[in-house]
């Protein structure tokens, strides 16, 4: 099901179509992450760019659960923190230092997603961070950075730092803190947070045997999956962008799961 059948529901005559489509997309992943246990409470945050010339991005109402998030009560922010519409919501002010960090410097961030969830919290506490322990390990590796811990994130200046430790990468493992992955389309900030979080998962498990029992991939296959990096999608043999479709699957899901996100 694509997301363009949800019809504007709201009364809020300021919200353009795009922006609308943007809301339920965004409000649909907030669902998805409730279902696969991703959510912390009121903590954590998805966040979106909105379809325009203003750098404005929408977050998650600071008071409700990600199950109860619908398209019309994300708030609407500019880089500054200032709620742009109305809302009955404040939000969570690290959440807006993280995220407007990163939507500002990346013009390729139209979706950012950070977690604390206890796997990925385990793997960035873990002095090795993320091992080559499997497949999906070796696909984000190239493409992983790390940021050191500095406390809870209320302090603008922290923005420049994390910022610089990003760089140019689609991962980030914030140290004794979580997992964060962006992307330009929210089918792939979906797949690159699914495989990161799924990734941490399987270490955690893995190291529960030992690490002198750990077998780590070898190097020639490290390089090969480096290599082979954005290469499955083409040979597939199925019409269509991977991440659509992934996301045309997952909203399907939400759909059947947990409606009425949609509002």
């Amino acid at each position: 099901m694509n997301s363009t059948v949800f019809a504007h529901q709201g009364t809020d005559n300021s919200i353009s179509p795009e922006e609308w489509k943007v809301r339920v997309n965004l409000a649909a992943f907030y669902r998805l992450v409730a279902l696969y246990g991703w959510d912390d409470l009121l903590a954590t945050h998805i966040s979106a760019r909105v379809p325009g010339p203003d750098l404005h991005f929408l977050i998650n109402p600071f008071g409700l659960m990600f199950e109860e998030i619908t398209a019309s009560s994300l708030v609407k922010i500019d880089l500054d923190g200032n709620i742009i519409n109305p809302s009955q919501y404040g939000i969570n002010y690290a959440g807006f230092v993280i995220h407007s960090a990163i939507h500002a410097a990346r013009d390729d961030a139209h979706f950012i997603a950070h977690f604390h969830s206890p796997d990925g919290t385990a793997v960035s506490s873990h002095k090795e961070g993320l091992l080559p322990l499997n497949q999906k390990a070796l696909g984000i590796i190239p493409f992983l950075r790390y940021h050191d811990y500095e406390g809870v994130a209320v302090n603008l200046d922290e923005r420049e730092r994390l910022v610089a430790d990003l760089d140019d990468a689609h991962f980030l493992l914030l140290r004794n803190h979580g997992t964060l992955a962006l992307a330009s389309s929210i089918g792939a900030a979906w797949g690159r947070i699914y495989q990161l979080e799924t990734a941490c998962t399987a270490q955690v498990r893995t190291l529960s045997i030992g690490r002198e029992n750990v077998l780590i991939a070898p190097e020639a296959a490290q390089a090969e999956v480096r290599r082979q990096a954005g290469s499955f999608a083409q040979k597939s043999g199925v019409a269509g962008d991977f991440h659509d479709l992934l996301w045309a699957a997952s909203l399907r899901k939400v759909v059947r799961e947990a409606p009425g996100f949609e509002r």
